[in-house]
Order: C-alpha cells, then structure tokens, then sequence
C-alpha cells in the first residue's frame, strides 16, 4: 500500500523518475515543517513554545510514509541546523537542537517514521483508525522530548510539569486535526 503524496506525485508526474519525486516530496516535506515552524506561542513558564512543528511533523510522516517522511524531518533539523531560520520563530543552528527542545526535535524524525509505517499499512486513509498514527506519533514525540527535557532540567517532574502537560490540550487538538485531514484527502483523491 501506498500513502497519499507519493500516490499524487505519481498519478500527476508519471514520467518523472522515483528517485527525483522522492526528492522533491523530501523536500516539500521539510519546507512544509519549517514553515508550520514558524507559528509558535511562547509560554512564559516553560522553555517549550507551542508550535505548529508537530502537526507538520504528523502530516508529514502519513502523507510521505516512513522513509521518506522521517527522511524530510531529517533534512529539515539539517537545514535548521546549518543556519536556516527553519526552527519555531524562525530560530536556527545546533544550539537548538542541543538545547531544551532538541529532543523534540529529534523525536519528529522517529514519530514520522513510525507514522508512515502505520500510514502504509492504510490506517490514515479511514476516519474510524486514522487517529492510531497520529497518537503513537504523538507519544514518541512526547517520549524524546521530555526525556531531554528531563536531563536538560535535570528532573523528570519538572519535564513532565513543563513540556507535557501545558501541551496536552493542544497536541490534542493537532492530533484530531490531523486524523480528520488524511482521510479526507484520500476521499478527494479518489
């Protein structure tokens, strides 16, 4: 089975190689993080903004499925780290990813991963399971973030009082959203 972006690249570039539509989707992909990136609402109590980096980060990973969702996660924590204005508010370079929200960061990568893998056994195409993705994505971000978080603050409480619960409600919310969104674009698709 496949998932949505490679499906819609292949039925409007059918004469492009794999390999130059999986770079292109890569790509999109990463831009299409960096811009949700650049909604973010900082919260004066925590080192952790909201943002709009893991709804990107769950779309991404369902419409481009494992490899290449966490292959465009990669590439956009690439970019943002030589420099690109990519991260939340337009923040960049390494010391972010080595900072408080680096893991994060790199819990996007995992998550879309795992995404796509469940997004390509066809889980995201139906509104009755689309949310099981977007949940255990969501927990693997939650799992890499605090664990960071918990060292970089050098307690777990205050990870967990800091970067998981001002958060729940929101990622919520993302969560929904994005269950709501892939399989109606699928329904448009077809």
């Amino acid at each position: 089975m496949t998932t949505l972006a490679p499906t819609l690249s292949i039925r409007y570039f059918p004469r492009a190689a794999n390999w130059l539509r999986d770079l292109f989707l890569i790509v999109v992909g990463s831009l299409f993080v960096a811009a949700l990136a650049q909604v973010k609402i900082p919260l004066p109590f925590t080192p952790v903004p909201i943002t709009g980096q893991t709804f990107g980060a769950l779309l991404v990973g369902a419409a481009l499925g494992s490899k290449r969702g966490a292959a465009a996660l990669a590439l956009y924590l690439a970019e943002g780290m030589i420099g690109l204005p990519f991260f939340a508010g337009g923040a960049h370079g390494v010391s972010v990813v080595i900072g408080a929200t680096g893991g994060y960061l790199m819990g996007f990568i995992v998550a879309a991963y795992f995404i796509g893998i469940l997004a390509e056994r066809g889980l995201e195409r139906n509104a009755y399971t689309s949310f099981i993705p977007f949940l255990i994505g969501t927990a693997i971000i939650y799992a890499c973030g605090i664990s960071w978080l918990a060292i970089a603050l050098g307690s777990l409480s205050k990870a967990i009082t800091l970067g998981l619960l001002p958060f729940l409600a929101g990622d919520a919310i993302k969560l929904i959203a994005a269950a709501l969104v892939l399989p109606a674009a699928w329904k448009l698709v077809k």
